[in-house]
């Protein structure tokens, strides 16, 4: 399983625009759409990783925890369907709905998205502030496959809860580490 680290790149630049298809429901969902009032999270992730599995489920906690604290939140997944079939829309609305996703899980079939976002990895969270500015490029917490390390969420909810309170998210940040997005040919 490759190890790709979240790209470092300078903080605070604004949310790229998106409009991607939500498989679960058939509709077409922006980033105006997914916008929070005190910020938004954006989610770079798919259905076959096993980073992504091992979080998945406080991925869902966050959601349910933070939907009704101001936070707005967008999944995407940007992978190559046709040789990673696993996650296909399909499958993607299956996850969405065993789990019961608490927000949409977006489609990025052009990849346009992810390049823009400059993701390189899932998971990949950007974690904008309520002017739209990004203050978090970091880790959910150092929990990763075999580790033995408790999946708690810790860093990421303490960036939430900053950018919650107005306060400013330190910028020294760990990466998240997770396979590689998978690029089309």
């Amino acid at each position: 399983m490759a190890r790709t680290p979240t790209k470092q790149i300078p903080l605070g630049f604004e949310a790229p625009y998106f409009e991607l298809p939500e498989p679960l429901t058939g509709k077409t969902i922006s980033l105006e759409d997914v916008k929070g009032e005190k910020g938004t999270l954006v989610m770079f992730i798919c259905n076959h990783c096993p980073f992504v599995k091992h979080i998945i489920d406080e991925l869902v906690q966050i959601g349910n925890d933070y939907k009704d604290k101001g936070i707005g939140f967008a999944a995407i997944n940007s992978n190559d369907v046709m040789n990673y079939p696993d996650d296909h829309p399909d499958k993607m609305k299956e996850l969405a709905e065993e789990k019961k996703f608490p927000f949409p899980y977006l489609f990025d079939e052009s990849q346009d998205v992810a390049r823009a976002y400059e993701a390189v990895c899932t998971p990949d969270f950007d974690l904008f502030d309520a002017s739209g500015k990004c203050v978090y490029r970091g880790q959910l917490d150092g929990a990763r496959p075999g580790n033995d390390v408790e999946v708690t969420g810790s860093d990421l909810r303490k960036a939430l809860n900053q950018v919650i309170h107005g306060e400013d998210v330190p910028e020294d940040q760990m990466p998240s580490i997770g396979c590689n997005i998978k690029w089309k040919q």
